[in-house]
């Protein structure tokens, strides 16, 4: 199995954290956030991941050269940002061989099992891309879906207005190859944006009470670090 691990962000609300760190870097507890990335994925069994980088690549490529796969870590440099989707299509060769693979986005704090969302996905056959979602106490700054009885996403919006619900996309999905047929050829491009509004009818959500944190804002690191140190005194967390 393989997976995409988008870590290309600047970061810049995370500032002045970011000014000498990438955002995949910040650490959570005196672990970097990568680590804990690539922990779960190696509990998933993926075999190869592709990380993204932009914003002082040259500190990942140090952290990366110290890690012991699996999984097998490959990195590519942006010199311009090609958005989420723009990464997909540029590495597309990456994935060639594979009718499904992870999308994972980096900048986000979570102990979900990834091997659940692989699991439903393969339940889905249907399915060109299945996501993980979790209730949101701010939908209007999410990606917000609604969905049926059997998970079938409906609608989604990136940061709605006036949100229809409050399940929100996590970040975390599996995709199927069929993914590139949906992509322009053009950049930059956005998965949440220009992708997924063209999936509905074709795009399964599995709602999780997973913990999940988008570390977008320097407000959300300091929370996330306290939660995270809570959740590994009462759970056993690494």
């Amino acid at each position: 199995m393989k997976a995409f691990l988008l870590a290309a962000g600047n970061g810049t609300r995370l500032r002045p954290l970011t000014d000498k760190i990438p955002k995949c870097l910040v650490p959570i507890n005196g672990r970097p956030l990568l680590a804990y990335w690539l922990n779960s994925i190696r509990a998933a069994a993926i075999d190869e991941v592709l990380v993204n980088t932009h914003h002082l690549p040259s500190l990942i490529q140090e952290f990366v050269k110290e890690w012991a796969p699996p999984p097998i870590v490959h990195l590519t440099f942006e010199p311009q940002l090609l958005g989420s989707a723009g990464t997909l299509l540029r590495n597309k060769s990456f994935v060639e061989a594979q009718e499904d693979f992870y999308i994972l986005y980096a900048d986000n704090l979570t102990n979900i099992d990834l091997g659940d969302i692989w699991k439903f996905h393969s339940r889905h056959k249907a399915s060109i891309f299945s996501l993980a979602s979790y209730r949101s106490p701010i939908p209007e700054s999410k990606g917000i879906l609604t969905v049926d009885d059997q998970g079938c996403v409906l609608s989604f919006e990136e940061k709605p207005k006036s949100p229809r619900s409050n399940l929100a996309n996590s970040g975390i999905g599996v995709a199927s190859a069929r993914i590139f047929e949906y992509i322009e050829d053009k950049i930059p491009q956005d998965i949440g944006r220009d992708v997924m509004p063209k999936l509905i009818g074709a795009m399964y959500s599995l709602e999780t009470n997973a913990y999940i944190r988008d570390i977008g804002t320097y407000e959300d690191y300091v929370s996330a670090s306290a939660e995270w140190l809570s959740l590994s005194n009462t759970r056993g967390l690494p």
